[in-house]
């Protein structure tokens, strides 16, 4: 309960009921403490003998921990070890990485988790998640019922793995993308580990590589698609909604046709998330959104050029119509107008073949273009945006003059080089202040070290940070609150409350320094998490899709009702109960492959 006497349905304090003994107990990861086993737990679980006699604690595992994970000689290495760590002890693993969150984000996510799929079936030691096949549909509903009760599960992450973090098909090692995203909702936003289900769909894969690998451990066959693909998609959506009624479904890596269609089909029924669609565009939006305050501009000021039309450009697209429609009180169409997209055709206009449902939207007339230059030096030049954005993966495309000539009729201009990695970057910080005179306002897709230049009063010398587009701020945030006020969908008022939590957490906003980042870094996270849940929370009361009882209306009383419903990296103690008597949870059967066979 919180002081206010609130109910809390995912309270995280009190000790943890737990049915299993001696060996078993120590090779439990959710329950599993080491050397960290008091006195008494030792006495009333049978683990005298099987541990060494001191009793440390948490943080001392957390140094010993740490000392392991340093002595690894690179960044694969560093994340297979934390890999075998999780199997072993999910507090531990969960504290070592927040406690060094900054350093170690790069290790557990992008860029060291793509290698680490591109090298799963070499590097395979256990299975962890769903792998659903897509020629043994009938099985869908029996195989997620192994997994957990209905009450159980909180998060899913589902993917087919054919776009995986700019790397491409990898097929079945998709299913560490889906466990890798669970990874970060637990450490940004305290979504509990213990109720949460990675899952992939194997659909075969076009990467010949793959297929070539005799050590390849998916479906050996080219990706089936059409009705088949839609109907496995379609089983697992109606099937896991029936089995977890609680769980809300993030949808992952998919490939650029299906993407959106599959959000399009099921936003309207269930609550549901695409981050390459969605989440993108959230953390992108909030970058501008900051830039338009350090800016004195409004959304209704917005004239915004994506170069790069893919998923990713029309979902920050998407997101930056949808503010301005809900914000300003104007149509989709209409807020339309104010967004020019850029691809390998130049300017998309009607006239354009092949242009996807999604991107049609933002197809500008034909005889507007007639005659007229159609790269992207042209449409700045005759669109004369304030931001610029980069989706494209290449290289170098903002150059000076395309820059100079965006600066030429703004007086800030909003410039966001996204592509990744790095090396795929249209522009690097340091290039785009130097051509703007230190003017510009940058956010990149990567992070970059503070830029310095002679851009203070009297030409004075100053240093610039620049912030990183992280989708790890938003989406980890936008989930606990849909998930703790049970959300029946996740609409645009909700994600544009996201957006706005993001954004007055910028320092250049908190500080009022124009020189320092627009949005808030994975160090502060965690506060974030809490902030956007609660703007999320009260967009949903607002539109009535929360379905929680006795939310709280005050803003300091819901941040510690959704505070106290975190799951955090802490032991909590262990009371004894009799197998018989046991919950799925004590008995130690959840996720855990088989152990509620035939329960569902």
């Amino acid at each position: 309960m919180t002081k206010s006497g609130r109910n809390l349905p995912l309270s995280t304090q009190g000790p943890l009921e737990c049915a299993l003994r001696g060996t078993v107990l120590l090779n439990h990861p959710y329950f599993n403490k080491g050397s960290a086993f008091s006195s008494e737990e030792r006495r009333d679980f049978g683990l005298s003998g099987l541990l060494p006699p001191s009793i440390q604690t948490l943080e001392q595992q957390v140094k010993r921990a740490y000392d392991q994970y340093s002595s690894r000689t690179d960044d694969l290495a560093k994340n297979t070890f934390l890999t075998s760590m999780k199997e072993q002890n999910e507090v531990l693993y969960f504290k070592l990485i927040q406690d060094n969150i900054q350093e170690m984000f790069s290790v557990v996510y992008t860029p060291t988790e793509g290698d680490a799929i591109q090298n799963y079936s070499r590097l395979f030691r256990r299975p962890e998640g769903v792998f659903l096949n897509i020629h043994d549909v009938d099985r869908v509903r029996h195989d997620l019922s192994k997994w957990a009760t209905a009450d159980d599960i909180d998060y899913i992450v589902v993917t087919d793995g054919e776009e995986i973090l700019g790397i491409g098909d990898q097929g079945c090692g998709g299913i560490l993308i889906s466990i890798a995203k669970l990874v970060l909702t637990t450490v940004c936003a305290g979504i509990h580990p213990n109720r949460v289900l990675p899952v992939v769909l194997d659909c075969g894969t076009d990467n010949e590589e793959l297929l070539k690998d005799p050590l390849y451990l998916g479906l050996r066959e080219k990706r089936v698609r059409g009705e088949q693909y839609d109907n496995l998609v379609d089983t697992f959506v109606k099937s896991a909604r029936e089995l977890f009624p609680k769980g809300y479904i993030h949808f992952e890596d998919f490939g650029l046709y299906n993407a959106r269609r599959i959000l399009d089909k099921y936003r309207p029924e269930i609550p549901c998330f695409n981050d390459d669609v969605q989440g993108t565009g959230c953390v992108t939006l909030a970058a501008v959104m900051a830039a338009l305050r350090v800016s004195n501009l409004t959304l209704g000021d917005l004239r915004m050029v994506v170069f790069g039309a893919g998923t990713a450009g029309v979902g920050i697209a998407d997101q930056v119509r949808d503010a301005i429609s809900t914000e300003g009180g104007i149509s989709k169409e209409e807020a339309a107008k104010q967004i020019w997209l850029v691809d390998k055709p130049g300017i998309l206009t009607a006239g354009v073949e092949h242009l996807s449902g999604a991107q049609k939207g933002y197809a500008k007339p034909e005889d507007e273009w007639k005659g007229k230059e159609r790269n992207l030096l042209s449409v700045i030049q005759e669109a004369k945006p304030n931001v610029l954005v980069g989706t494209s993966t290449v290289p170098k495309a903002f150059t000076e003059d395309i820059v100079r000539a965006m600066a030429s009729h703004v007086e800030r201009p909003i410039i966001l080089p996204l592509s990744n990695p790095t090396r795929l970057h249209e522009a690097v910080p340091a290039d785009l202040l130097a051509w703007t005179d230190g003017k510009a306002l940058v956010a990149t897709g990567s992070p970059f070290d503070p830029v310095r230049g002679p851009w203070g009063a009297d030409g004075k010398e100053i240093e610039i940070s620049i912030a990183e587009c992280n989708n790890s701020v938003v989406f980890p945030g936008i989930g606990l609150g849909s998930v703790i006020c049970r959300a029946q969908r996740v609409t645009d008022k909700m994600l544009v409350a996201a957006v706005n939590g993001v954004a007055e957490l910028g320092p250049a906003i908190q500080d009022k320094d124009a020189t320092a980042p627009l949005l808030p870094g994975v160090g502060a996270v965690r506060d974030v998490s809490v902030r956007v849940a609660r703007k999320v929370i009260q967009a949903a009361v607002e539109e009535g899709q929360a379905t929680e009882k006795d939310i709280p209306t005050d803003d300091e009383e819901l941040d510690e009702w959704i505070r106290e419903q975190m799951w955090d990296a802490k032991y909590r103690p262990l009371k004894y109960v009799d197998m018989e008597d046991a919950s799925p949870q004590a008995k130690g059967d959840m996720r855990v492959v088989g152990s509620l066979e035939g329960k569902n």
